[in-house]
């Protein structure tokens, strides 16, 4: 079962991250909020303990984890426990967004933390930006824990946790040694999970977007960053399908959303929903989450922010909010073509994509 400790106020914090720390040097798994999601960590340095998120989350093993490293004033020394080196462009972006919802790909030290990397000779490395996570981070320090793989918080593949209660939802089936404590942080302050460039090529690659837009990343690095050309590493949170609610999540233009919601209208019948692109009704309610109006007939319905930073703090409780018992489908409105929207954009459509085939 889970157990929710609150890391609220300084002493709370303290004997949070001491009662962590201890819990991650004995090998067992701990849940952490960062100012992205809710993380679930356990010591990067032992295999037996990776195998475990692997196997809480459902998650294939060859897929990387995020190893996240204390701040502690010498962040470069934090990262060359993993990195085999550091090159002037990862030196560059550390200085410029360390702590930050920044994840680097570097080439990884031989010998260290093959599991959390999936087998590869690269490894993502993050120093997250949440006083929670950095007492964590800086208490398993003293616990011999040089870093904390740590993936979000969910079962493979589902929507991202932003509260602990969420993560509570998610693995509360485990017991034992296999059992989750949670340190609750409260709401996480930027929502979507960080921006990962792979830096093991001599030139940025930007293979997730996140905060940051990708002008934002350029200037950061000090030259422009690529796009993935299929040869990219292996990444934390880069299928095609990801951040899926239960229900099939359908991600349409303004005019189509609009277009939709006027013929289900017209139909005056309490069955849910008219599916663009899919034949037939089912009698269960529709969730839409639009920046427009939207009212109808059993309809659960949701404002999207203007803001694209305010979007990206609420849309993952916002999909399991609107993600109930009786919701088949939840149709969401494309965000706005501003670079600023590329992190909320990416997280939809791969949500999208999860959905099952026409």
């Amino acid at each position: 079962m889970v157990q929710i400790v609150s890391a609220a106020g300084e002493l709370q914090l303290a004997a949070a991250a001491d009662l962590g720390a201890r819990q991650l040097a004995a090998g067992k798994l701990v849940a952490f909020p960062t100012e992205t999601v809710y993380g679930l960590g356990a010591r990067a340095d032992d295999d037996a303990a990776v195998a475990r998120i692997f196997a809480a989350k459902g998650r294939p093993s060859d897929h990387p984890l995020i190893v996240h490293v204390a701040h502690g004033g010498d962040p470069l020394a934090a990262a060359l426990v993993f990195a085999a080196e550091l090159n002037p462009l990862v030196r560059r972006l550390i200085a410029a967004c360390w702590p930050g919802p920044l994840t680097l790909i570097v080439p990884r030290r031989a010998g260290v933390g093959a599991s959390a990397a999936g087998g590869q000779d690269s490894i993502g490395l993050r120093c997250p930006d949440h006083t929670v996570a950095q007492a964590l981070l800086v208490a398993a320090s003293r616990h011999g824990v040089a870093g904390v793989a740590a993936p979000s918080a969910n079962r493979f593949g589902r929507v991202s946790p932003t509260l602990a209660s969420h993560v509570a939802g998610e693995f509360g089936h485990l017991h034992g040694d296999d059992a989750v404590l949670v340190l609750d942080g409260g709401a996480c302050r930027v929502g979507i999970e960080s921006a990962i460039v792979d830096c093991t090529r001599g030139y940025p690659v930007l293979l997730r977007p996140g905060l940051w837009s990708t002008d934002e990343l350029a200037e950061f690095a000090g030259e422009p960053l690529r796009l993935p050309d299929g040869t990219a590493p292996r990444a934390s949170g880069t299928l095609v399908a990801h951040y899926a609610p239960r229900a099939r999540l359908r991600l349409l233009s303004t005019a189509d959303m609009q277009a939709a919601l006027a013929e289900r209208a017209q139909l005056h019948q309490a069955v849910e929903p008219v599916d663009p692109g899919r034949s037939g009704l089912a009698p269960t309610r529709l969730a839409v989450y639009s920046r427009s109006a939207a009212v109808g007939r059993d309809m659960v319905t949701r404002r999207m922010p203007d803001s694209a930073a305010l979007a990206a703090h609420e849309l993952f409780a916002v999909l399991r909010e609107l993600d109930g018992p009786d919701v088949a489908a939840i149709w969401v409105e494309q965000p706005p073509a501003d670079p600023a929207w590329d992190g909320v954009r990416d997280r939809l459509q791969r949500a999208a994509a999860a959905a099952d085939p026409l």
